[in-house]
């Protein structure tokens, strides 16, 4: 994989935090404790797209899908 290096300025409160996580889970780098934090933050945006256009109602679809069929075809 290639990668990019970025540099970021956090809280000294995120650092630790970072720090403390990368040490508890037996991370490489603080790299991996950040590559990890933004895909689950991927993660979650792309479940809420699901959710919004699961939730969408295309009227016209519903009629088009019957197109054609009575009762008596199901």
């Amino acid at each position: 994989m290639q990668v990019e290096k970025l540099s970021i300025s956090l809280p000294a409160s995120l650092v630790q935090f970072v720090e403390g996580y990368k040490v508890a889970h037996d991370c490489k780098s603080r790299s991996q404790v950040i590559e990890m934090a933004l895909q689950l933050l991927r993660k979650q945006e792309l479940e809420s797209a699901y959710r919004e256009a699961s939730a969408e109602v295309d009227n016209d679809w519903d009629v088009t899908i019957t197109d054609g069929l009575t009762d008596e075809a199901w």
